[in-house]
């Protein structure tokens, strides 16, 4: 009997062993599994359809009721997923909206075909013909960081499919970087560290565990070549919208923490003087995450902004951010 409970205690050490070194290796497998039951908690499914030759990623959340349908596109940033807006989805689904958002071509669960076009132009195109393939013809549309600048020149592109316009702490105009390019593709921990603290100001680091620092900086490596070409084509600087937001005719939410030291303050507000119709809120105290880190005032002004009618009228303010 002794040697059955000693060869019992020895199986399961070492599946405890083999689990621990599988988290080492991929501590995303946690995360992800984690976020999946947090999504099927909260009734977001995850769904695919064929965009452009390609099978995309996204998650969906229907409004409870039977209302008018009132569709919301979420688009995320560079070397995110759609699941970053996971705070936001719920919250906006029991506003009343059916919400969805999508993994952009190369990141999240969507194909990363080695020869993709991962360009602003091209994650436009993806886009826009995911709410072609979903048949959604006017949406309330939102953008995060990278995703911003999608969503910017999608409605300036294509105006007819965009009833209202959000972005958050968003990229697409001109300012000077003060990080090196390959600030998005660490290779070790002190690199991590650099991302973490412009993304995450002084919030990060209770919350990242050190020994899932390598497996974290190995899943940044793999997927670098994507982020590069991704980052690459907003570095050029063809595509920035300095010039062509007078062009944006619907009513527009900025939103942006005070804190961001990815994407300065000064870029929001300068988006805001240069988009006459436009809302700022800015969220003190809250760095470049803030639809993540920030959730609760951020989804009270984006919903006051969707369901005004008429829309705001032109405005400033600033709020504190959550304790």
């Amino acid at each position: 009997m002794r040697r059955g409970i000693t060869t019992a205690l020895l199986a399961v050490a070492a599946l405890i062993a083999v689990a621990c070194a599988y988290l080492y290796w991929n501590p995303f497998w946690l995360v992800n599994q984690s976020m999946n039951l947090y999504l099927r908690g909260k009734g977001i499914q995850h769904e695919y359809v064929m965009v452009d030759g390609y099978r995309i990623h996204y998650l969906e959340a229907k409004p409870a009721g039977n209302g008018p349908e009132k569709p919301v596109l979420l688009v995320h940033g560079l070397g995110a997923r759609a699941s970053d807006w996971a705070k936001m989805i719920p919250a906006l689904a029991a506003g009343g909206y059916h919400v969805y958002a999508l993994d952009l071509l190369g990141y999240g669960d969507s194909p990363k075909p080695d020869d993709g076009d991962f360009s602003l132009n091209a994650e436009e195109r993806i886009t826009a013909d995911f709410l072609r393939a979903l048949k959604l013809e006017r949406v309330d549309l939102g953008g995060w960081s990278m995703g911003g600048w999608v969503a910017m020149k999608m409605a300036l592109d294509h105006p007819e499919m965009v009833r209202r316009l959000m972005v958050y702490d968003s990229a697409g105009l001109y300012f000077v970087l003060n990080f090196p390019p390959s600030l998005f593709s660490p290779h070790d921990r002190a690199s991590f560290d650099a991302l973490m603290d412009k993304i995450e100001p002084n919030r990060w680091r209770t919350r990242v565990p050190a020994v899932m620092i390598p497996g974290m900086v190995r899943r940044f490596q793999e997927n670098q070549f994507i982020v590069q070409r991704s980052f690459g084509s907003m570095l050029h600087g063809r595509e920035l919208l300095d010039f062509r937001l007078g062009g944006l005719k619907m009513p527009m939410l900025i939103v942006w923490g005070t804190e961001d030291r990815l994407i300065p303050l000064e870029v929001g507000l300068r988006l805001h003087d240069l988009v006459p119709q436009s809302v700022f809120l800015g969220v003190r105290k809250c760095g470049h995450l803030t639809a993540v880190e920030c959730a609760p005032p951020v989804v009270e002004e984006t919903l006051r902004f969707l369901n005004a009618d008429p829309p705001p009228s032109r405005s400033a303010s600033y709020v504190d951010a959550p304790e």
